[in-house]
């Protein structure tokens, strides 16, 4: 996977391990939202999340993804998939790894991690999980849990072409600065609705992949509001 380097120098370093430092502390002790009034839409806050859940699916259908920060010595970056383009649902665009939760999945962790190893040959032993954001709910029907988790450096992946043409990785620094992130409006049943659109290079990464990002970085920078 190709990656651009985070901030260099000493206050590079200190500012990423602060980074790193508070990732642990926030999402210390964190579990799957079995409330229902917890879930998010594409990263909006909960009041706003709630007030318009009547434009999904009442009984959406549970999933998970694996929110991978790869720990690089001089900073953590993101791993990202670029999804195939033939696929009926999500073609083309950047997502994490992650699916639908089998019947013989132990919950949402469980089928995080299967399913990243069959899409892109990351073995579990080098994931460390830290925690769990608010489950997201998607306009094609699914609840999303993203489970966050310390990615060993060094590894190589296997791709599943049928699902994933290619991965890549950001630094979670240029996630989190404001100036990297665009608001877009979206039409939902009769309402606007502002979601987010995160520049990076040729690509843009939007819809519920930035929602959790931008959650990610709500829980991270301010305590989950």
């Amino acid at each position: 996977a190709s990656r651009a380097a985070p901030a260099a120098g000493a206050d590079g370093a200190t500012v990423q391990a602060e980074l790193r430092e508070r990732i642990v502390a926030r999402l210390r002790g964190t579990a799957p939202s079995a409330n229902a009034g917890q879930w998010r839409l594409a990263g909006l806050p909960p009041q706003e999340s709630e007030r318009r859940r009547a434009h999904f699916p009442a009984n959406p259908v549970p999933a998970a993804v694996l929110v991978p920060l790869v720990d690089h010595p001089d900073g953590l970056t993101v791993l990202l998939t670029q999804r195939a383009e033939g696929l009926r649902k999500h073609g083309g665009q950047i997502s994490f790894p992650g699916g639908r939760i089998e019947r013989g999945d132990d919950g949402p962790l469980a089928a995080a991690l299967r399913e990243t190893r069959e899409e892109i040959g990351l073995d579990a032993v080098r994931v460390h999980v830290i925690g769990f954001l608010p489950d997201h709910l998607v306009g094609t029907g699914f609840r999303v849990t993203p489970v966050v988790g310390f990615v060993d450096p060094g590894f190589s992946l296997r791709l599943d072409d049928r699902e994933v043409r290619e991965t890549f990785e950001v630094p979670l620094a240029h996630v989190f600065d404001v100036h990297n992130q665009r608001v877009k409006v979206r039409r939902i049943g009769d309402e606007d609705v502002e979601f987010y659109d995160i520049p990076y290079g040729e690509r843009h990464i939007w819809g519920a992949t930035a929602g959790m990002l931008m959650t990610l970085r709500d829980f991270v920078m301010r305590g989950g509001q």
